[in-house]
């Protein structure tokens, strides 16, 4: 058989590299530049280089699983389907939950969504977008009634100024750091805000150092020194935002002075109102920020900060400008627009509201109808109610997601999932979470499925297959048919095809409504909305008024108070823990850990530590020591390092062998149901010798 190139998209971040996988007899061996694409123009960061490698794993998932006695069997499809389908069955719909996922196709997460909702009935069905933008989907959809990004990656290149907070662009999102350093080029200026002087922060002209957590008053400084010297934009205010006062009332207020805020966040007066001019005076200024910003008990009011900010200098809706929430993996933007989430079915249109549930229910078909018009729980509260409420949740389908390392507290999270009676996993490797399953289902990776996924510029893109699944495993969405078959609902899961479910998923999701394989097999396919046939995409949203949802079209601007974290350093736990991605490895480090290339880099986990800190602890560089919080501790290398804050450390959290969620607090986001992972109170101790 003859080498052969089959172009597809990248599966790490939401960023949506495409590339071409080389086939050799009908193997996939390696990668190579795809030239074409708007996003990447043939270049690729390590993980994209390297994205073959765990493709044919020797411990790739090849049939089912069913455990008996405490111990994994091989079972056929048939045996696994007819037990899945019967305990399926047994429960109520409010006993049962699902996890969609965001490292699948749009198509398969729209199936998973349609199996909850019509074939198990149950309202509690969520994903990962829980754990790291939840919280921009419901800052963003309340301040300007879309809960995307709203501007495209090669429209950053246009900024006068950058303003980075809470994103290590240049190591978690590599290609859009190239549009940054573009911009730059072109005379823009950078400003970097983070704990941490990482490598986006070594390209900036002004890089603040602060606290985790002190967010909100940040912004609020900003705010309160554009406003002092009249750069807001007032025309923009008066005509496309409401609540303006409002937002000035709590802005001005002394406690976000300069001189304050200073004392709250550690960064200097001098820096807080440089960055306050270059922003609001550049003329084109982008917001681009991350997990850094989401993940906090107050993770909404952070976003809703952000969105005030733009508003207020009148940067939303032209090139160059805008609020760009860079979303962390590869679909996860596209689970949330496929309805993977406890409130909404495909393109936010809500379960609560009659005439969307209505069109759902008709379109489905289902002649014992569809699960009740009503929000069902997020994977935060599904783990806090097995833990607390047990018998309530009693089974739990999960594709692709684990929780065993990615949730918060996960002492907590190993608790919960030992409640559960019946635990079904569709994976394709056999992950922590697969682990504690009583049925395991062989699944297939990106290389091996057809399909598409949306980037976080909201641009659909195709998955092409490559190359056959490894022994008996299976699509994922062909999986979900043939299980809600086995339950009696054969013919709402008739598909042949992942074209046939694309058609009926743009039959029903208006922001998708003019999109097609045709139309998304180009390059630069389509960025939604796209809402007819002729439309050619929406690369900029809000450029002359905000989302319909929004009351009169206009930006809502929030009085947003500061709150500190719900964990504060003391003197048990004296210093701030925060985390974050390393460069070469992917979330739980299912697929990066088992790339030799990537895994050699970097091997293991560590903990940051600050060079004064380390003197007065007396820890040295590389020392294995203890790290502590009220939730459990671990042990893991130390790394001693300048380049973080003193007071403040920091953990990548992809290692099983030293996982910094173990540490991480649980406490949620009171809106978004996010979970702390950016700031909680640590201690850290030498390993006494026996």
């Amino acid at each position: 058989m003859a080498m052969k190139y089959v172009q597809t998209t990248c599966p790490y971040c939401g960023t949506g590299c495409s590339m071409n996988l080389v086939v050799n007899d009908g193997k996939v061996v390696g990668v190579a530049p795809y030239q074409r694409s708007p996003v990447n123009e043939g270049k690729l960061c390590p993980k994209g280089v390297y994205a073959h490698e765990f493709i044919n794993s020797e411990d790739r998932l090849t049939t089912p699983l069913i455990k008996k006695d405490g111990k994994f069997v091989e079972a056929s499809w048939d045996e696994a389907y007819d037990l899945i389908a019967q305990k399926l069955k047994s429960y109520k719909p409010s006993e049962l939950a699902v996890l969609a996922s965001a490292r699948v196709s749009n198509e398969e997460n729209y199936a998973i969504m349609k199996f909850a909702r019509g074939a198990l009935k149950t309202t509690h069905i969520d994903h990962c977008a829980r754990l790291c933008h939840s919280s921009s989907v419901a800052g963003l959809a309340t301040t300007f009634g879309s809960g995307a990004m709203t501007n495209s990656i090669a429209d950053i290149a246009e900024s006068k100024c950058i303003f980075i907070i809470g994103s290590n662009t240049f190591e978690q999102h590599p290609l859009i750091g190239r549009s940054v350093a573009r911009a730059r080029k072109n005379g823009a200026k950078l400003i970097y805000a983070d704990p941490r002087l990482t490598a986006t922060g070594k390209q900036a002209d002004l890089y603040m150092q602060f606290r985790s957590g002190t967010d909100v008053a940040i912004f609020n400084a900003m705010m309160q020194e554009i406003i002092k010297n009249g750069w807001e934009d007032k025309e923009f205010i008066e005509k496309r935002c409401v609540e303006y006062e409002t937002l000035k009332g709590e802005v001005m207020k002394p406690e976000y002075s300069l001189e304050n805020v200073e004392k709250i966040s550690g960064i200097p007066a001098a820096q807080l109102k440089q960055a306050a001019e270059w922003y609001a005076t550049s003329g084109a200024s982008s917001l681009l920020f991350s997990m850094g910003i989401t993940q906090h008990t107050t993770g909404v009011d952070n976003v809703k900060s952000t969105a005030n900010l733009a508003m207020l200098t009148g940067n939303i809706g032209r090139p160059g400008t805008g609020v760009n929430p860079l979303r962390g993996q590869n679909n996860v933007q596209g689970a949330c627009d496929m309805g993977c989430l406890p409130v909404v079915f495909t393109g936010y249109q809500k379960v609560i509201d009659e005439a969307a549930h209505k069109k759902f229910a008709d379109a489905w078909g289902f002649p014992d109808g569809i699960c009740a018009p009503q929000n069902g729980y997020e994977v935060t509260i599904m783990m806090k109610t097995l833990a607390d409420n047990p018998g309530e949740l009693k089974g739990m389908y999960i594709m692709g997601e684990n929780p065993m390392l990615s949730d918060a507290n996960l002492t907590h999270v190993k608790h919960a999932m030992e409640q559960l009676e019946f635990l079904v996993v569709q994976d394709i490797f056999l992950t922590e979470t697969a682990e504690m399953a009583d049925v395991v289902l062989p699944a297939t990776c990106y290389a091996e499925k057809d399909g598409c996924q949306t980037s976080t510029e909201r641009r659909v893109q195709r998955f092409r297959k490559a190359q056959d699944p490894p022994g008996q495993a299976k699509v994922d969405w062909q999986i979900i048919a043939e299980v809600a078959a086995k339950m009696g609902y054969a013919e709402q899961f008739a598909w042949q095809s992942s074209e046939d479910i694309f058609k009926e998923i743009t039959s029903l999701t208006p922001s998708y409504g003019g999109m097609s394989y045709e139309r998304i097999n180009k390059p630069e396919a389509l960025q939604w909305p796209c809402p007819a046939a002729d439309h050619p995409g929406t690369p900029i949203l809000h450029t002359t008024a905000f989302a319909p949802a929004m009351p009169d079209s206009k930006g809502l601007m929030t009085a947003i108070p500061f709150k500190y974290p719900a964990e504060v350093p003391d003197a048990e736990y004296p210093f701030i823990l925060t985390t974050g991605r390393s460069l070469f490895h992917w979330h739980t480090g299912g697929m990066t850990r088992r790339s030799e290339s990537l895994d050699s880099e970097v091997p293991t986990g560590w903990i940051e530590i600050n060079v004064d800190d380390a003197k007065e602890l007396g820890i040295a560089d590389n020392e294995m020591i203890i790290a502590k919080t009220r939730r459990g501790q671990i042990n893991v290398p130390a790394r001693v390092t300048k380049d973080i804050m003193k007071g403040v450390m920091f953990m990548p959290f992809h290692f099983v062998e030293c996982a910094a969620n173990i540490l991480t607090n649980d406490a949620l986001d009171p809106v978004s149901k996010i979970p702390e992972f950016k700031a909680c109170a640590v201690t850290v101790e030498k390993i006494q010798e026996a």
